[in-house]
């Protein structure tokens, strides 16, 4: 087995579809052998039995290349020890840790793949992460945490000054983002690990529950003397922006995983570390309180402004939108028509035909396109369109 693909959800079940979905045609173009673990913790929108009923044809065997296979968790574990269940039954040479939120291309295990047998000592491997509006995501790649490169980020001197070598190590924002390079920390919505890596080093650390293994694992893989790799091959993560990530449960969690890095891997600074965490998250917490109270007193002030119709360009045939036109009124958006890629658009959101258009083509437009249209992807079988926040069904 070349590659065991393993991912964790939790309620989103049109998303994990959208990215099983992209997962088989990467598998399929680069001829690549795998096997698919999607592990659901205790979701209750019926993931697991929308995902056997539509995948049936991965699950049985038949398919000369996949074979996905559903583990249902009666609660919800936790990211790390999800990804666990499955790597103890995976197989292939490389393991691929990929959220459900995700769109990978027609080359993306492809281009892992030839990297990853190029480097003898190899940890994991991250690529290049898109945002919905097609910019570059700087998570994609990150420095170690070390104390003075947290306390960077934390105080925002990481943000004044991104491109400087000694206070942006934490987005590594100087570096070349169509470049090969080495990194330190690779991010869990894609890791692509190598076996020899996870059987030296061990898998994620159930300690943390959400965030901060994905730091702690590569950490690991570098400590042992293996190198994790940046590859400028794109993918989509839809919720890189819209996890609300400015949410007091956000930055708690987020700085609380930090908090037990620093105690597992640099003791002596972690007592030192806990006052500004603290202070960190209450101060977020303030602003995000703020923020909120200035939302709706603007919506307030301008209710009609909040409840007109997102504007979407349906890019794809005119049956496919002969079918989606018919649901514009209920879903509440205002629609137009294109049977071509338009050089530019004034649309909210920019709509493929996921059917009749390559998830690589779709990438590349948003990629190149002027970053004020985000994202989505239209169904015709199941007549569901995907965007960053919304799901029509």
């Amino acid at each position: 087995m070349q590659v065991s693909i393993i991912i964790v959800s939790y309620n989103v079940r049109h998303y994990l579809r959208q990215c099983l979905d992209s997962v088989f045609r990467s598998a399929e173009s680069a001829g690549v052998e795998c096997e698919i673990f999607v592990v659901d913790n205790h979701s209750f929108d019926g993931s697991a039995e929308y995902i056997a009923a539509s995948c049936a044809a991965y699950m049985d065997g038949r398919h000369p290349l996949i074979r996905l296979y559903i583990i249902a968790n009666r609660r919800n574990v936790g990211f790390g020890r999800a990804n666990n269940q499955a790597v103890r039954r995976s197989t292939g040479k490389y393991v691929l840790f990929l959220n459900p939120d995700t769109i990978i291309t027609e080359r993306t295990l492809a281009d892992c793949l030839r990297e990853a047998e190029k480097e003898e000592r190899l940890g994991a491997i991250g690529v290049k992460m898109l945002r919905s509006d097609g910019r570059f995501a700087f998570e994609s790649r990150r420095g170690l945490p070390t104390p003075w490169t947290a306390f960077c980020k934390m105080t925002g001197l990481s943000t004044l000054f991104p491109k400087s070598k000694c206070f942006g190590k934490y987005y590594l924002r100087y570096l070349d983002d169509e470049k090969v390079t080495p990194i330190e920390i690779v991010s869990g919505a894609f890791m692509f690990c190598s076996r020899k890596a996870l059987e030296t080093c061990g898998d994620f650390d159930e300690s943390f529950f959400m965030y901060g293994e994905d730091i702690d694992l590569s950490y690991r893989f570098l400590k042992s003397g293996f190198r994790n790799l940046y590859v400028p091959t794109p993918i989509l993560h839809y919720k890189g922006e819209s996890t609300h990530k400015n949410s007091f449960r956000y930055v708690h969690v987020f700085y609380q995983a930090m908090l037990i890095f620093f105690r597992k891997h640099f003791p002596a600074s972690s007592l030192a570390l806990s006052v500004p965490v603290h202070v960190a998250i209450y101060t977020q917490a303030f602003f995000t309180l703020i923020r909120q109270q200035l939302q709706a007193f603007a919506r307030y002030l301008s209710p009609g402004q909040y409840r007109r119709p997102i504007s979407v360009l349906y890019i794809g045939s005119e049956k496919s939108y002969a079918d989606i036109a018919g649901k514009q009124e209920s879903w509440g958006i205002k629609l137009s028509y294109s049977p071509t890629i338009p050089r530019h658009s004034d649309a909210n959101i920019v709509a493929f035909s996921a059917e009749t258009h390559s998830y690589e083509q779709i990438l590349d437009v948003m990629r190149n396109s002027d970053h004020r249209s985000h994202i989505g992807t239209y169904f015709a079988s199941t007549g569901v369109l995907i965007m960053g926040n919304e799901i029509y069904t």
